[in-house]
């Protein structure tokens, strides 16, 4: 990856994934500087009804605070957030997240798509977003809309992950910025990071 390649604007760096997921964050996560420089969201498709497990475990991997999500939570650089389970997550233009328990999407709440394409309507070309492993095509219609809106988008290499459907749906049909294993889903974060 060029350094030159990558534009150093992006103001919110989102993470989506499924199955075999977690176990990229756990390995990603522990090696991120102790301070970013944009607000990073992490969207997991989640059991309904799941409590702060996930929260908690990130913290644990990770010296960057993470924040806890609530409807009208603000939305600030330097802080994770993680969707909670059964709503999805939203970004709005005035620099806040809010929840919505409307209908699934994909058979998820959240729903990836949901989200990604929310955070490219809010945040257009500051926004770079990450596919990461999972079971179905979740994920790729909201890559393209980050695509169309002037963001960054990566998918993980469907090579390296344990469920390769979801990044080879991305893949396949949307056109990535960078297709990328877990040192370069790393890199890529760093490169992000102006600080």
């Amino acid at each position: 990856m060029e350094e030159d390649q990558l534009k150093t604007n992006t103001k919110i760096l989102i993470i989506g994934g499924s199955a075999g997921s977690l176990d990229v964050l756990m390995k990603v996560l522990p090696q991120l500087p102790h301070r970013i420089s944009f607000a990073m969201v992490i969207v997991l498709h989640r059991k309904a009804g799941d409590d702060s497990i996930l929260e908690d475990l990130i913290g644990l991997k990770t010296t960057i605070k993470v924040k806890e999500v609530e409807d009208k939570t603000p939305l600030i650089s330097g802080f994770i957030y993680i969707a909670p389970s059964d709503y999805h997550l939203l970004f709005e233009k005035n620099g806040l997240l809010s929840l919505d328990a409307s209908e699934k999407v994909n058979f998820s709440r959240p729903s990836i798509d949901v989200s990604f394409e929310s955070a490219a309507e809010a945040y257009h070309h500051d926004v770079t977003g990450i596919l990461l492993s999972g079971a179905n095509s979740d994920g790729t219609n909201g890559l393209k809309s980050i695509k169309k809106n002037g963001g960054i988008i990566a998918v993980q290499d469907p090579e390296t992950a344990e469920m390769p459907y979801m990044p080879r749906s991305a893949a396949g049909n949307t056109t990535p910025d960078y297709i990328l294993d877990i040192d370069g889903i790393l890199e890529l974060i760093f490169r992000s990071n102006v600080i």
